[in-house]
């Protein structure tokens, strides 16, 4: 609910999502998956984006128990002319695009310097980075069209923390994101376009499955749940256009990189 601040403005509510437009990639599992499903339950259009056909499936029967209909777009954000042609699907179909969530992210098993192959680095950068880099590339013009947009680009705490868990590939990726996400800041807050380089420490989802060492269900109970991102998601995405939160780095209470001196 608004208030009046102590000089007589009227404090500003969280927007309102309803009939806005929002994209997800990423969005068959994890924080793709929660951040779709809590803009859908806010009242946004969503499209939903991911390689996996079956896991795209399970987020559009969540967002249909919420009421919404979800549109599917199959892709692969390493292909350049793939993701070109899903943004122009989506303006054709909307004629707009409010928000993009930008979560397709993977690594691999092999990832330290003594492992990591070719193969292995490039296909990380290629969908961590890459991939991240073709889709604001393909709607940033639309963006500029209608003279605003939120862009939320899911880094890691990788991103803003060397660590050896994560391994040079992802986190040279999730670095270069959060360096893109605050140069879109930079060159496009002329046009009312914002972008928030989101910074997750352990969250508690499939991406844990490739770790070299396994994460025991003791530790997921206390790391982040995917529906903490999905709320930290609908935060942003409700905040008043005039609010550019350029980068949030949230981690669990129980921060592991703390409290086993993870490094």
């Amino acid at each position: 609910m608004a208030g009046i601040a102590s000089n007589g403005n009227t404090m500003g509510a969280l927007r309102n999502l309803e009939g806005k437009v929002a994209w997800i990639t990423g969005a068959g599992t994890g924080i793709g998956q929660a951040g779709a499903v809590c803009l859908a339950r806010a009242g946004m259009e969503v499209v939903l984006s991911g390689r996996r056909k079956e896991k795209l499936a399970d987020t559009e029967a969540m967002i249909r128990a919420v009421g919404k209909e979800p549109v599917i777009e199959e892709l692969d954000v390493a292909d350049a002319d793939q993701v070109a042609a899903v943004a122009d699907r989506i303006e054709k179909r909307f004629s707009r695009l409010d928000v993009a969530v930008l979560s397709a992210g993977i690594n691999v098993k092999k990832r330290s310097w003594s492992e990591v192959d070719t193969e292995g680095w490039d296909s990380v950068v290629d969908i961590d980075l890459n991939g991240a880099f073709y889709c604001c590339s393909s709607i940033l013009p639309i963006m500029r069209r209608q003279k605003e947009g939120l862009i939320i680009n899911v880094s890691s705490w990788a991103g803003v923390r060397v660590s050896k868990m994560t391994g040079p590939a992802y986190t040279a990726a999730k670095h270069g994101m959060v360096a893109m996400s605050e140069s879109i800041n930079m060159e496009e807050a002329i046009n009312g376009i914002r972008s928030c380089a989101l910074c997750p420490g352990e969250v508690a989802t499939p991406i844990l499955d490739n770790r070299p060492v396994k994460v025991t269900d003791d530790e997921k109970a206390v790391m982040l749940q995917g529906e903490d991102l999905g709320e930290t998601i609908l935060f942003l995405a409700q905040l008043d256009k005039r609010v550019c939160v350029n980068q949030l780095v949230i981690s669990p209470t129980a921060n592991r990189m703390y409290t086993a001196g993870i490094t």
